[in-house]
């Protein structure tokens, strides 16, 4: 059901949830941290999260876990493929373009291809030009962009990201709602959202990223749920720029839950779970770790996800080996939405995880 209050689904019989792009695509999913090293040091930042010193892993290490995967994934009947990029700062890595590139080159050969970044987006327009450039045989782009206001102006950032939208990226920017700072951070997210820019809620979670924290009114709570729904804000930035008109905007409905009763329910996006507390899927099955993984930098692992208490599927320089099938969830809590949106259902459900391939 396409309705944008989202606190009309009946979360508590949902028995399958995953991004809608991932049910209905034969695609392999991957989240990559590059490395620590960022061009910032924010005073609010954790400690294992940043690092002063570059710690990238060689571009030819780099290219060839791209390509192993794509061949394990290959074997699975996988020829789609989402690779998402965070750090540290992914834009601070010397060689960012060449591995944007390379995993681009073989577009041809797949069904779709697509890319995401989570990246304070410091770098100046001439840079995301490139980028631009870079991206432009993959089927979508899409951009995460964390807003630090004791380095970056506001008037400077949204320029940026309205240039992206031009250019057919999707944007979307990440706002931390601490409790403490709600209100001066909600009139910094209405300042982008009046400029047609896209904002993420997102609670603060604890320092072991189990639960949202403490200290939330109920009405803020209400805000984080179902406050600035997603819009297709690229698709009018776009026409915008070709001096088009566009009649209505589109609702962007990113993640499609069914209930026990085979209704299905649409949401934003995986982020406004934890505000729902919708993040324990333990003894689901889980297609994490057979159709996605996640790398982990700077030990290098490779795992099914983030949150996983798994072990790891393997290492970026001594190699690693996708699951033979479909394991069940061990964990008690799915914190971060990049494991969230991986589709997973409740035992027994029968309900499809991805297409025929």
């Amino acid at each position: 059901m396409r309705n944008e209050d989202f606190n009309q689904i009946p979360l508590n019989r949902v028995v399958r949830v995953g991004q809608n792009s991932l049910l209905t695509k034969d695609l392999f999913c991957v989240s990559w941290i590059l490395g620590r090293f960022c061009n910032y040091s924010c005073s609010y930042c954790w400690p294992y999260a940043h690092s002063r010193k570059p710690d990238h892993r060689p571009l030819s290490l780099v290219k060839q876990t791209i390509n192993e995967i794509k061949r394990q994934a290959t074997q699975r009947g996988f020829r789609s493929f989402h690779f998402s990029f965070s750090g540290g700062e992914p834009t601070a890595h010397s060689k960012f373009l060449e591995i944007l590139r390379h995993y681009a080159s073989d577009r041809n050969s797949m069904n779709y291809l697509s890319t995401h970044m989570t990246s304070n987006c410091s770098p100046s327009i001439k840079w995301f030009e490139k980028y631009i450039k870079a991206t432009e045989p993959l089927d979508r782009v899409s951009v995460t962009a964390s807003f630090h206001a004791e380095f970056a102006k506001e008037e400077e950032f949204a320029e940026k990201l309205i240039f992206l939208q031009q250019n057919n990226v999707k944007v979307t920017i990440n706002m931390v709602m601490v409790p403490e700072r709600f209100d001066e951070l909600w009139n910094k997210a209405l300042y982008f959202h009046g400029k047609d820019i896209n904002v993420t809620l997102k609670p603060q979670s604890n320092t072991s990223a189990t639960k949202v924290v403490e200290g939330y009114t109920d009405e803020q709570l209400l805000r984080l749920r179902t406050g600035m729904p997603q819009m297709d804000f690229t698709s009018k930035h776009v026409a915008e720029k070709k001096k088009l008109n566009i009649n209505k905007l589109s609702p962007v409905l990113q993640v499609k839950l069914t209930d026990d009763e085979g209704q299905d329910w649409f949401m934003d996006q995986a982020e406004r779970f934890n505000a729902f507390d919708f993040n324990q899927f333990k003894g689901w099955e889980c297609s994490a770790g057979y159709r996605s993984i996640i790398i982990r930098e700077p030990d290098g692992t490779i795992k099914r996800s983030y949150s996983c208490h798994d072990k790891p599927l393997g290492h970026i320089e001594k190699g690693f080996q996708l699951f033979p099938k479909i394991q069940p969830c061990i964990t008690p809590t799915c914190v971060s939405s990049a494991d969230s949106k991986i589709p997973k259902r409740k035992p027994g459900t029968g309900l499809p995880l991805w297409p025929e391939l």
